[in-house]
């Protein structure tokens, strides 16, 4: 049997990672300047912390609202028309805001109003990108070639969270407008990528499809399994409570006074934690006690969310990030691994769906919820609260579904197996 074609020599392939690269790099590079002007702008006014704390959690709130509001209605855009249209539409507009908030600061004009109405398009244009762009992929390669091209797009996405925050900081230490022009340029250089993709196979049943159907298929199926909900709102609730990313501009500023490079720094220690421990586990995956080392995983997240949150010391401050976000993707890799061998094959697509949004969930409305906090009670008790609180969900969640306790290995039940593989063999279509 020949080997199948290495996804880079797939011409649609090379584009599309191209597109997704630049893409990730330019989002990541902007919402990191929008929330550091955001904050700044605040006090420059003459507002406290704790109230330029609160315009952050405004920013969180307006990113959130458009992702989950629009997901059901982006997924049956991504199914009903031509997926590339879709997604060059979406990188289009988010040109469009670059170009925008790039006038607006190099000609002194950046407001509140401003931002917040980009950050609403970003919302609008990210809900529509991730789901086209998804469904876009497998179109692009053979299906023995799709496990190369998934691990080689989540490459394309780490590599482009990590890098954008530090243009974003960087670039903006030198000249304000620079992150701005520069994501301009990396939007361009996406959308010519995707303009150059040809024409993509596409079938009828995925056309057809219902996605809101789906997403409450999956939701069903959710609440039934205990193993798949224990793990998807564990880490609902530990990252939604300890999100402390919304809140960087606060230390970079006043409480670390480390600046914007300062800045681009603590955005990027959790991102490379992450990929450390993902590019570790490629090669020695977990095997045995894995609902344990799941919990404990969560648990490590929030002490080192604390202590992070008490810091006043930068190098301090940036090694507890590592951990977070080590911590983080260690308990990201169980859960899904968990989530995707104990849903049944007719299932894992709108059981994902539910899962995609809880991640929406956690991450953007969770920066409403922590920059809310911070406006109440401060920056560094919101933070240390949060940390604290993702250590008690684990101590909850441990007692609500004792199967994460004893869960020791990935594989599911037998009976589990044994129904799944039936209706496979039945030709049950899916």
């Amino acid at each position: 049997m020949s080997q199948p074609p290495h996804p880079f020599r797939i011409h649609n392939f090379r584009a599309y990672w191209v597109s997704r690269l630049c893409m990730t790099l330019a989002q990541y590079g902007m919402l990191l300047i929008i929330g550091w002007q955001t904050y700044n702008i605040a006090r420059d006014s003459g507002l406290s912390v704790a109230a330029s704390s609160g315009q952050l959690a405004l920013i969180g709130l307006l990113q959130f609202l458009p992702l989950f509001i629009l997901t059901p209605f982006s997924g049956l855009a991504a199914d009903m028309f031509n997926r590339r249209t879709v997604a060059r539409l979406t990188v289009a507009l988010q040109m469009a805001c670059a170009a925008l908030l790039a006038w607006l600061t190099w000609s002194d004009q950046i407001t509140h109003t401003g931002l917040f109405g980009v950050a609403i398009l970003l919302g609008i244009a990210r809900a529509f990108a991730g789901p086209a762009l998804s469904a876009l992929a497998p179109n692009l390669v053979p299906k023995a070639s799709l496990p190369q091209a998934i691990a080689l797009s989540s490459i394309a996405w780490q590599t482009g969270m990590i890098a954008g925050p530090a243009m974003g900081g960087y670039f903006y230490a030198w000249v304000p407008a620079l992150p701005y022009a520069a994501s301009f340029g990396l939007f361009a250089i996406s959308l010519a990528a995707l303009t150059t993709i040809g024409d993509v196979p596409r079938s009828v049943t995925q056309a057809a499809r219902r996605p809101i159907g789906q997403i409450l298929d999956g939701l069903q199926y959710v609440v039934r399994n205990k193993m798949v909900l224990g793990a998807i709102t564990l880490d609902l609730f530990a990252v939604f409570l300890a999100g402390a990313t919304a809140l960087f501009p606060v230390y970079a500023r006043d409480i670390l006074e480390v600046g914007e490079q300062g800045l681009a720094q603590l955005a990027m220690a959790p991102a490379i934690g992450a990929v450390i421990t993902a590019a570790f586990f490629s090669f020695f995956p977990i095997r045995t006690r894995v609902g344990p080392k799941m919990l404990v995983a969560v648990a490590v997240f929030g002490v080192a969310t604390i202590i992070f949150g008490m810091s006043t010391y930068m190098p301090l401050s940036l090694v507890m990030l590592f951990i977070v976000g080590a911590a983080d993707m260690f308990s990201v890799y169980i859960r899904q691994s968990l989530i995707q061998l104990h849903t049944p094959d007719d299932k894992r697509g709108r059981v994902s769906s539910v899962s995609m949004m809880t991640i929406s969930a956690s991450n953007e409305f969770g920066d409403f919820f922590s920059g809310t906090l911070a406006y109440f009670i401060g920056p560094v008790l919101a933070v240390v609260l949060g940390g604290a609180g993702a250590i008690i969900t684990v101590a909850v969640w441990s007692q609500l579904f004792p199967v994460l306790r004893t869960t020791r290995t990935f594989d599911p039940p037998e009976e589990f197996l044994d129904s799944d593989q039936e209706r496979l063999s039945s030709g049950e279509k899916r």
